[in-house]
């Protein structure tokens, strides 16, 4: 799958919903409909369980925050998951709108749920970058993997890439800054040709927490084809990353812009320049200052420009005009044409 963006430099645009949808099934399959009709190719989730992942002491711990959702971590956290059973949903819904469903699992019991569900992309977070028995066992899956590099030293990244190619999986590493949100000056964008360098047979990308559009684009430019971009329906509301995430408009040109930039660099071919509209209408012909008899040379002093409802010698080609020699007399502000030159 990422491999095939190499041939036609096609970007593949992830909206990352997290937990976003603050475990309401009915909020997460607007943010599907929303972000596909916005031009995301894949859609992701994140998948935990809580009470695995953390300590009893990290689950019970109290958490007083602006943006929490109960009185203890663990609690929160809870507050923040989708059932397992809105999965089979969700996937649903994300075929239904000609998107792929795509989910982080942050531990083995979640990974055994995306598992059964068959997702179509699963994704490897910076926190697991260097977990190489969880790594592994995601190989299994044969399934496409998108890992992020954010706060990972090379050594992690090869270790945890090449576990990765040496099962065959089809992988995209994704540049990324752990900063949350991450200011414009962080953003680190050139490390992605050191990822193309370093690891020429994969497909780099971009993961970025800066809340606004332009790192998309740059990061294309650099040689990005996969991107993810935290997505919300209202950044005004409580949470630790609606703040830093796109609205729908906010992404849609975010999707328009990477998509523009593989045409803004061509360079318009030579036999169309100076044939522009703009000259045909409004461009100045060749015309002489003074009366001129035949036999005159024009020169730089004996020449203006005017314009006329017909381009003549556009002003534009004076240098294969100047030291030509007239072979008829022209009258003053007269437009001058290559057959009144002798050759």
């Amino acid at each position: 799958m990422f491999k095939e963006l190499l041939i036609e430099n096609e970007p593949f645009i992830i909206a990352e919903v997290g937990q976003n949808h603050q475990g309401d099934l009915d909020l997460a399959r607007e943010y599907i409909k929303v972000f596909a009709s916005a031009g995301a190719n894949a859609v992701k989730f994140q998948t935990r369980n809580n009470k695995y992942l953390f300590s009893d002491e990290a689950y019970k711990a109290p958490y007083e925050s602006e943006n929490a959702f109960a009185e203890t971590y663990g609690a929160h956290r809870e507050k923040l998951e989708l059932n397992p059973h809105f999965l089979p949903i969700l996937k649903e819904d994300c075929m239904k709108y000609g998107v792929k469903f795509m989910s982080t699992p942050f531990d083995e019991p979640s990974l055994e749920i995306l598992k059964k569900l068959d997702a179509d992309i699963i994704k490897i977070a910076s926190f697991d970058l260097g977990n190489l028995p969880l790594i592994n066992r995601i190989s299994k899956l044969s399934k496409p993997v998108v890992i992020s590099v954010g706060g990972g030293k090379i050594d992690q990244i090869r270790s945890s890439v090449n576990l990765l190619l040496e099962n065959g999986i089809d992988l995209s590493i994704l540049h990324c800054v752990s900063e949350y949100p991450c200011e414009f000056d962080k953003l680190g964008l050139e490390n992605i040709q050191t990822l193309i360098n370093e690891f020429p047979n994969c497909i780099i990308g971009s993961s970025d927490h800066f809340n606004g559009t332009l790192s998309g684009p740059i990061a294309y430019m650099l040689g990005a084809r996969v991107f993810e971009k935290h997505v919300t329906l209202n950044r005004a509301w409580k949470g630790t990353d609606h703040s830093f995430a796109l609205e729908p408009e906010g992404f849609r040109k975010f999707v328009r812009d990477i998509k523009r930039v593989r045409y803004m660099l061509p360079q318009k071919p030579n036999t169309e320049i100076g044939q522009e509209k703009v000259f045909k209408k409004l461009g100045k012909s060749l015309v002489v200052l003074n009366d001129l008899s035949k036999g005159t040379m024009l020169t730089i002093d004996n020449l203006s420009g005017k314009i006329f409802n017909t381009q003549y010698i556009p002003v534009r080609e004076s240098n294969q005009v100047i030291g030509k020699i007239l072979n008829r007399d022209i009258k003053a502000g007269e437009p001058i044409n290559f057959n009144d030159l002798l050759s």
